[in-house]
């Protein structure tokens, strides 16, 4: 039993230090010009298997032709993944202007 306990806890800490956070950038027209900054949450569920509310690039840039876009699996986007098992899979969009 007591074997059992600790390879759980090994398993769960290895969970925890394994996850990794990605960045995904790209870059529309020249580029950021004046450095305002736009964030909002992407939802998923089941581990992105569903999608619930998505953020809307071209509304975050405003209207603007240059800038840049960024959408990243944050640490924590990663802990509220983990200590949901899965089940809510949230990412960040960032769009600078």
């Amino acid at each position: 039993m007591r074997k059992r306990i600790l390879n759980l806890c090994l398993v769960l800490g290895l969970m925890f230090i394994l996850q990794s956070c990605y960045t995904y950038s790209f870059i529309e027209g020249n580029g950021p010009q004046s450095g305002v900054e736009v964030t909002e949450k992407n939802h998923y569920f089941i581990s992105g298997l569903a999608q619930g509310k998505q953020s809307d690039i071209k509304q975050m840039a405003g209207g603007a032709t240059d800038y840049k876009v960024t959408i990243q699996h944050t640490f924590v986007d990663g802990l509220l993944n983990a200590l949901t098992f899965g089940l809510y899979t949230p990412t960040t969009t960032t769009v600078t202007k």
